[in-house]
């Protein structure tokens, strides 16, 4: 389970050096939006050098947000990057499933070329970065990839190809309608399928407490994780998603008291009452803190 993704440029051999120390559980290697046309060649080279440079990935994990399907650029971030067994790609301007099972079969040739185990090479969709994503989410229903393991959403690009000019409303500072549907069917579709649901990136590094306020409100949505663009993110989106020992200890009682007492559906602990919903809630903290642990 990945708490924390953070975005580095593929172009810049002493910020992929940094985020080796940084706190965050993946590193996002960027192909795309922070790497100008003329420099893809050089990303590439330097994207492949440093994955082939740092192939122990217990601690962290190294991903590639390579440009999107349809753009040429494409396939030459994939066939160059490979080589270098990148744990995962993130697919930017998904228009459906399609291009999530598309990349799959991309994959499925490329590992073979590479000598790399078949179904190694994960994938995570930023699932709402156009129009048309807003309308396809039930694709995802029938037939997803198995690689697939994580979707997330995209606030900025999604204004952009709405044609809105601010995604947040004037007055309270909340995502508008639009964003708060895309933000409401991304988790759902995960949920729906069984995979990661990862909180939208937070745009204004330097406020850590709100940050932290749209991270507790990720989790109580049923977010687990979030993608960061600064180094100083990675630290309060871990503590955010990590349980404490006070709530893994609640979570324990609570379960252990439903295996104490099998065919009850609701009990009382310490002057509340618990049912169903809440020992599944336990269970998915319990197995939450063992993933992170």
């Amino acid at each position: 389970m990945i708490r924390s993704w953070l975005f580095v440029p593929g172009d810049s051999e002493r910020k992929m050096e940094k985020g080796l120390q940084n706190s965050a559980d993946a590193l996002i290697l960027d192909l795309e939006d922070s790497v100008a046309d003329d420099r893809q060649e050089i990303a590439r080279d330097m994207v492949c050098n440093f994955l082939q440079e740092n192939t122990d990935r217990s601690r962290q994990q190294l991903w590639v947000r390579i440009n999107p399907l349809d753009n040429p650029l494409s396939l030459p971030d994939l066939t160059a990057i490979l080589k270098g067994g990148p744990d995962g790609i993130v697919l930017p301007k998904v228009y459906s499933a399609a291009d999530v099972n598309k990349l799959a079969d991309y994959l499925d040739v490329l590992e073979v070329r590479e000598g790399i185990e078949p179904g190694k090479t994960k994938i995570v969709s930023v699932a709402t970065e156009t129009a048309q994503s807003l309308l396809t989410f039930n694709t995802y229903l029938d037939g997803i990839t198995d690689r697939l393991v994580g979707m997330t959403w995209g606030g900025e690009d999604l204004a952009a190809a709405l044609g809105a000019s601010n995604n947040r409303h004037p007055r309270t500072g909340d995502y508008d309608d639009p964003f708060l549907y895309a933000r409401t069917m991304c988790l759902a579709t995960a949920r729906a399928i069984d995979v990661q649901p990862i909180g939208v990136v937070y745009v204004d590094y330097k406020d850590s407490e709100g940050l932290r306020d749209e991270c507790l409100r990720d989790l109580r949505s049923g977010y687990v994780g979030k993608v960061s663009i600064h180094p100083a993110q990675p630290d309060v989106i871990n503590e955010a998603f990590t349980p404490s020992d006070e709530e893994i200890a609640h979570a324990r009682k609570i379960v252990q008291v439903f295996e104490e007492n099998p065919g009850l559906g609701t009990i009382g602990i310490d002057g509340k009452m618990y049912d169903m919903p809440h020992l599944k809630q336990a269970r998915n903290l319990l197995e939450l803190a063992d993933k992170i642990k």
